[in-house]
């Protein structure tokens, strides 16, 4: 697998601070020295960062991961990861009064309204990559030269943080049965990174 190593754009530090905390809420602190050690990371365990980093550094850690762990219980902690992060946006970064107009939006109005609202904060998730929103139903995300798995190879899926995180939000924003299915990856050859959001 080539990992990427270019400092080629930034991403939100909750792509490793919640990865941190998910990995330790699983007792799984001895596997996690040896994936952060393996992806250049080992100072991100003991003092995860608190602004913006480097893309390519984020991208070997979640796929050092990919790697280290067998391979549902790495989905489970990359979820877990994203789930973790959306619940920290709609704690400290989307504004209260925001959050209670779109609950009482018809659902399909909300599912645009946040969708415009992620795409306008693509930079924080998205970093270098390009990331686009096709409304209807389903609403469809794709994400183009998404840097966390740029240069990776697998059989399936691997882009669990992402989709946790979209989950989250519609599930709370939105409608309570949203589910985020990645329907195209690039770490398996795709064009793009493809996120079908299905809702009420």
């Amino acid at each position: 697998m080539d990992l990427p190593d270019a400092e080629t754009g930034k991403i939100g530090p909750n792509s490793v601070i919640q990865l941190v905390a998910a990995l330790k809420d699983a007792k799984l602190e001895a596997p996690a020295s040896t994936i952060f050690q393996a992806a250049g990371a080992a100072d991100w365990l003991t003092t995860p960062p608190d602004a913006m980093v480097d893309e390519g550094r984020v991208a070997r850690l979640h796929q050092a991961l990919r790697q280290g762990l067998e391979w549902p219980l790495a989905l489970a902690i990359l979820r877990e990861a994203g789930l973790r992060t959306a619940d920290y946006l709609l704690a400290v970064r989307i504004p209260k009064p925001a959050q209670c107009l779109l609950s009482l939006m018809p659902a399909d109005w909300a599912a645009r309204f946040l969708s415009r609202a992620i795409k306008a904060n693509a930079w924080t998730f998205a970093g270098s990559g390009q990331f686009a929103v096709r409304r209807g139903k389903p609403t469809i995300f794709e994400m183009t030269g998404n840097p966390l798995c740029r240069g990776e190879q697998a059989s399936k899926p691997v882009c669990v943080w992402h989709a946790a995180v979209f989950e989250r939000l519609f599930e709370v924003l939105v409608s309570p049965g949203v589910r985020v299915r990645e329907t195209a990856c690039e770490a398996l050859g795709d064009a793009c990174c493809r996120f079908e959001v299905r809702h009420g």
